[in-house]
Parts: C-alpha cells; structure tokens; sequence
C-alpha cells in the first residue's frame, strides 16, 4: 500500500510540473503578433475580373 501510494503522489506531482512548466512557457515566451496574424489569415484567391 505505501509503495502505490508513493508511485501515485509522484505521478502527481510529474503531472503538476508538466502543467506548471507548460502554462509558465506560454505566459512568459514572447510572441509576435503580426507573424502570428499574418500568418493564420485565410489566403485569398484572386479573382478573375478579366473574364
């Protein structure tokens, strides 16, 4: 009993950092927004005028 409840308070843990890490990265690392914009705006087709 005491060996699972270690390996699940250490999974836990494991799992929390993960999260914390992850959600701290997202937070803190700069972004660019114009290349962010840019670069998920829908791509336009030209349209035929000439015709």
């Amino acid at each position: 009993m005491k060996f699972e409840t270690l390996m699940l308070q250490s999974l836990f843990t494991a799992c929390l950092l993960i999260c914390l890490l992850t959600l701290g990265s997202m937070l803190i690392a700069p972004t660019n927004v114009s290349k962010v914009a840019t670069s998920q705006a829908p791509v336009t087709a030209q349209s035929s005028l000439a015709d």
